[in-house]
C-alpha cells in the first residue's frame, strides 16, 4: 500500500545536474559561479560565535532585508526572504494558485516549475517559443485562453540565456489578469549596456514579482539563499503567512547580508564571466557550433551536423569534463555550457578541438 496522494505518486521528481566534488572535475554543467564568494563573506563566517546557535534566527531575516532594500533602493517591505530561489517558487505557487489553478510557462523553461505545479496539483500549460526563442506574437492571448492564474518567466530565459526586456515583461503584466512572477536568478550577468532594471516594474504594479538569489551572481549556491521582491500587498502574505517559520538560518542570513552589501567585488566577478562568456561563444564557433547570443552565466550551443549530443556529452564526461544535456524536445542536439574560468574553458576548448577542428 502506497500513502502517497495520487498526483505525488504520478509525477517524476526534479533532476538535478551531477554534482562532484572533485578538484579533478571541469564542472561546467550547473551554472554555479566559477570565482568564490566576497572576501567579507569569508571574514564573516570567520566570525560568527557559535553561541549564537543555541537560539532561533531572525523570523524575517531583518538584516539581510535591511542590506537587500539598501542595495536596491526599496523598502524592507518589498523583501521576502527564502531558503533558495526554488523555495520562493513554492511559496508563490502555495500562496496565490489555488489547486486545479492553471499556471503558464515557456516550453522549454526551468524543469522544476513542472514538478512545483504538479506538487500542487496546479495544471501546467506550456506556451512553444518560437523558432528564435522568442515570446509568440499572441503570448498574452495564450494565457487568457489557458485561464492561467499564474505565469513564471525565467528571464534571461534558461536553457537559451536570452533576456526579454522590462518594455516586455510590462506590457505582459499590463495584459495579464493573472500574476506574473519573474524568475531573475540570472539577472546579475546580465550586460549593463542593456540598462536592464525591472525593480521599479515590480514595486509599482500589484501583479510582478521578482525572484532573485545569491546562488549564481554572489557565489553562493552551496548556501541556499533568496529572496523575492515585490509590492508590499504581494510580499505581505508570503512573509506572514506561508513562509516557513524559520525558513532562513542565522549563520545563512549573516553571509547572505555580508554577500549583498559586497556588490562592488560582485560586479568585478560578473564582467569576468560577461567577458569570459562572449569568449567561449565565439570559439565554439569557430569549431561550428551554433551558439544563442547569451545573458547568462552559460551559453546554449547547438552541435554541428551530424554530430550527437549525448554521446558527446558522455564523451566530456569519461574526460572529467562536465556540461549539461536536455533529452527533450528541441534541445537534443545541444549542450548547455555554464561558463568557467578561462583556464576551465580552455580545458574544455581543448577537448573539442580533437572533436571538431
Amino acid at each position: 500500500m502506497s500513502f502517497q496522494r495520487r498526483n505525488i505518486a504520478a509525477m517524476d521528481g526534479y533532476v538535478p545536474g551531477e554534482q562532484v566534488n572533485s578538484a579533478d572535475v571541469t564542472k561546467l554543467n550547473t551554472n554555479e559561479n566559477p570565482y568564490p564568494p566576497s572576501p567579507k563573506v569569508a571574514a564573516t563566517l570567520k566570525e560568527i560565535d557559535s553561541a549564537f546557535l543555541r537560539r532561533y534566527p531572525s523570523p524575517t531575516a531583518e538584516t539581510f532585508r535591511e542590506a537587500a532594500a539598501q542595495c536596491h533602493d526599496i523598502s524592507v517591505d518589498n523583501i521576502v526572504p527564502t531558503n533558495g530561489g526554488d523555495e520562493l517558487l513554492r511559496l508563490v505557487l502555495t500562496t496565490f494558485a489555488e489547486p486545479g489553478e492553471s499556471v503558464a510557462v515557456t516550453r522549454p523553461t526551468y524543469s522544476l516549475y513542472r514538478v512545483l505545479t504538479e506538487i500542487q496539483a496546479n495544471p501546467l500549460h506550456e506556451i512553444a517559443l518560437d523558432d528564435t526563442w522568442d515570446l509568440p506574437e499572441n503570448f498574452v492571448q495564450q494565457l487568457m485562453d489557458a485561464e492561467a492564474k499564474l505565469c513564471i518567466l525565467v528571464n534571461p530565459h534558461a536553457p537559451t540565456g536570452k533576456l526579454l526586456s522590462v518594455a516586455t515583461l510590462s506590457e505582459i503584466a499590463s495584459n495579464f489578469n493573472g500574476l506574473l512572477l519573474v524568475d531573475e536568478a540570472y539577472v546579475d550577468f546580465v550586460d549593463p549596456a542593456r540598462e536592464y532594471d525591472s525593480v521599479p516594474l515590480a514595486i509599482e504594479r500589484d501583479n510582478v514579482l521578482l525572484l532573485r538569489t545569491l546562488s549564481k551572481g554572489y557565489s553562493l549556491a552551496g548556501l541556499r539563499f533568496g529572496y523575492g521582491i515585490g509590492s508590499a500587498e504581494l510580499i505581505h502574505p508570503i512573509l506572514y503567512k506561508t513562509r516557513d517559520s524559520y525558513n532562513t538560518d542565522y549563520i545563512a542570513q549573516q553571509l547572505a547580508a555580508a554577500a549583498i552589501q559586497s556588490r562592488e567585488y560582485a560586479e568585478n566577478i560578473w564582467e569576468k564571466v560577461r567577458e569570459a562568456r562572449e569568449k567561449l561563444a565565439e570559439a565554439l564557433r569557430q569549431l561550428g557550433f551554433s551558439v544563442t547570443p547569451s545573458q547568462a552565466n552559460f551559453l546554449l550551443a547547438t552541435l554541428p551536423d551530424g554530430h550527437n549530443a549525448e554521446l558527446l556529452y558522455q564523451q566530456l564526461k569519461s574526460e572529467n569534463i562536465l556540461v549539461r544535456f536536455f533529452d527533450q524536445e528541441r534541445l537534443q542536439d545541444k549542450l548547455r555550457i555554464s561558463v568557467g574560468t578561462p583556464g576551465e574553458n580552455a580545458s574544455l576548448l581543448a577537448a573539442l578541438k580533437s572533436r571538431f577542428a
